[in-house]
């Protein structure tokens, strides 16, 4: 699932998660990485077919380990 905002955010979740916002916000973790209670977040978003759901997700994630990471 791909989300992008008027902000000029993309969230992108398909097992791995990627998040990016030019060069202020890049963030990639490898599936298999992503803690468990963040997965069943973005399962369920993509479930709903919810960008808001993945924003949030993506938001709470970027808040947690910052704006610049690459997690294998």
């Amino acid at each position: 699932m791909i989300c992008e905002y008027g902000s000029g955010l993309k969230v992108e979740y398909s097992g791995s998660l990627s998040i990016t916002k030019e060069d202020q916000i890049d963030v990639f973790i490898k599936e298999g990485s992503i803690p468990g209670f963040y997965k069943s977040e973005l399962d369920t978003a993509v479930r709903h077919n919810s960008c808001e759901e993945l924003w949030e997700v993506g938001r709470k994630i970027t808040d947690r380990i910052g704006y610049d990471a690459h997690i294998d």
